[in-house]
């Protein structure tokens, strides 16, 4: 054996024991992980995942140490309870956290494999049907004894799903009239009607799938569409009308019952076939049981083809719950479905995806068996009434012996549990409903503040969502959800007021000041500033003034001797996209 083999055979033999004694080490250190407090271990105090260059880990952890990092996490969250911006329900009772467990585990695309489960998704269909008045002869129910219907990943699944089932008997319908083949009638361009107060569903709807909206701007102190309006903007591309039934700024219900008029009248004059689909992402389940709500608005009325609702909103049940029915399978929901058999059966899907957990629609047959008509109408009760309280209270705040608020919502009745306002224009303060929202925070509460625009989808720019309102204009939206007891409303009022009076103590002085430059921002009016050079100068103060009210020690000198677009502490957020 040549000599020089002897060196690599004993660099192998050491490179080998090396390796062990790092195994070894390695194996130790996880017993020892297994064993200590997470928070006397060595992952505590290292940053686990790099911003900069991050990676995939190489070795796992102990179950209750990925717990506590993810728990970790969220606690530098808002507090959900205490955000009112977002219509989201975020309490579950322990039972109700039982089954979503139970329903992680099964996939509801399944119906061969898992047939009593969506036995359950058909008794939720069945259930909201009827509490939608949808027709008890309807060919589907006939059939199947299922209405034709769905559960979704949300209402925003839901809303798709609806417009393409308009769509597609919206090309049947032209193709018949103008005597074009299927190809022919694919190069039309449909359009739908809606509000500009559309949620980001319907935005997905205009870009996925090629549909163009016919937006009408409300004025900002009704903020509903106008049946005038509507019969204006209907042609023979129209596949139908959206009518929300409460819009996620101000909770106010389009008038559907005006609108069905109006949509049956222009059908019989010019033989089209336009209906309404129903957006009741947050209305669907607090209309059927408000006994204030005097309107027709679902099935009863004979254009309504089609309503949606989000189950993990006023529904009750968890994040990702959505349902959608159609008045009929036959032109409508027919054109949705797909027919699947690989997993062993036969069965339609009417989805958009496929796999996913049964948990959400799990829990709203347990809300709904929970509840029951009476649980739910007590449950609207009690959150019309502290929307009511805190409505109120902003009422009667006042700055100088004038209104601080200008109340935007639609009062106590017809409308959804949601509180809708904004500081008084005519008061001249040199902050802004945004200003306002980051004051509240610091108290722990979330309120929604934004402005009265939004993107256009046809042009790409920031357009003022009203016909009456500049843009540029501030406002903010309180959700009275369930969990928003009066107790936690009286609370949030009085942070409401003393937020208010802080920033008046601390950004208000010099208010009547010769120097103080005014901005009555309106639609003809612009404004004499320059915004560009203004906006970050006011916010610079504005996060200093915050940062020493943390610190307790806030001079009572600082001012704002001056305004501009309200741009406030979010400079960035120009655009009004208030969570649903």
């Amino acid at each position: 054996m040549d000599s020089n083999d002897h060196p690599k055979a004993d660099s192998g033999h050491l490179s080998e024991i090396e390796h062990l004694k790092a195994r070894v080490e390695d194996l130790e250190q996880r017993l020892r992980r297994k064993e200590v407090y997470y928070y006397a271990s060595e992952t505590a105090q290292q940053q686990l995942i790099s911003k900069e260059n991050p990676t995939f880990p190489k070795r796992g952890m102990p179950g209750r140490f990925a717990e506590n990092i993810i728990r970790d996490y969220h606690q530098l969250d808002f507090n959900e309870r205490l955000n009112t911006s977002s219509y989201v329900n975020v309490t579950m009772e322990i039972e109700e956290e039982r089954v979503a467990c139970l329903g992680m585990k099964i996939n509801i695309a399944d119906q061969t494999v898992y047939p009593a489960t969506f036995m359950i998704h058909d008794h939720v269909v069945n259930m909201l049907a009827d509490l939608w008045n949808a027709p008890k002869n309807s060919d589907a129910f006939l059939e199947t004894g299922v209405h034709a219907g769905a559960g979704t990943v949300g209402s925003t699944e839901a809303c798709l799903l609806a417009a393409l089932a308009l769509k597609f008997r919206w090309r049947k319908w032209y193709a018949a009239k103008y005597g074009l083949t299927d190809d022919e009638v694919r190069k039309e361009y449909p359009n739908i009607v809606i509000s500009s107060m559309y949620q980001a569903a319907h935005a997905k709807s205009f870009k996925y799938l090629d549909i163009m909206p016919k937006l009408i701007h409300p004025q900002h102190f009704e903020m509903v569409l106008n049946p005038d309006d509507v019969k204006e903007a209907i042609d023979d591309h129209t596949i139908g009308v959206v009518c929300i039934l409460g819009n996620h700024y101000s909770g106010h219900y389009d008038p559907v019952e005006e609108i069905d008029s109006v949509i049956r009248q222009v059908n019989e004059e010019k033989g089209y076939q336009v209906g309404i689909h129903v957006d009741g992402a947050s209305g669907g389940f607090i209309a059927p049981f408000d006994r204030s709500n005097s309107r027709r608005w679902n099935f009863e009325l004979p254009t309504v083809l089609s309503i949606s609702a989000s189950g993990h909103k006023f529904g009750e049940s968890v994040a990702g719950t959505g349902w959608v029915v159609w008045r009929q399978r036959k032109d409508l929901s027919e054109h949705v479905a797909t027919s699947v058999s690989y997993l062993g059966g036969n069965a339609d899907s009417y989805t958009l995806n496929f796999s996913r957990p049964a948990s959400g629609i799990m829990v709203q047959f347990y809300k709904i068996l929970r509840l029951g008509w009476e649980g739910y109408s007590a449950k609207v009760r009690v959150q019309m009434s502290n929307a009511k309280v805190i409505r109120d209270a902003l009422r009667q705040m006042t700055f100088n012996g004038k209104p601080r608020f200008v109340m935007l919502d639609n009062g106590d009745e017809d409308c959804l549990p949601v509180v809708a306002a904004m500081l008084n224009p005519s008061l001249n303060l040199p902050y802004d409903d945004i200003d306002l929202q980051h004051t509240i925070s610091d108290d722990h509460w979330y309120v929604c503040g934004y402005r009265m625009q939004y993107d256009n989808p046809l042009t790409g720019e920031l357009t003022p969502l009203f016909s009456d309102m500049k843009g540029e204009q501030s406002m903010f939206r309180i959700v009275v959800k369930s969990n928003l007891t009066r107790e936690m409303a009286v609370s949030l009022c009085a942070v409401i007021d003393r937020a208010c009076h802080w920033l008046d103590d601390h950004l208000g002085t010099g208010l009547e000041s010769e120097s103080f430059v005014q901005f009555n921002e309106t639609a003809d009016q612009p404004s004499r500033m320059d915004s560009a050079l203004m906006a970050p100068l006011k916010n610079d103060l504005i996060r200093r003034a915050t940062t020493l009210r943390r610190r307790d020690i806030i001079p009572r000198t600082i001012s704002v001797g001056l305004s501009g677009p309200r741009t406030g502490s979010t400079s960035k957020s120009k655009v009004a996209h208030p969570a649903c």
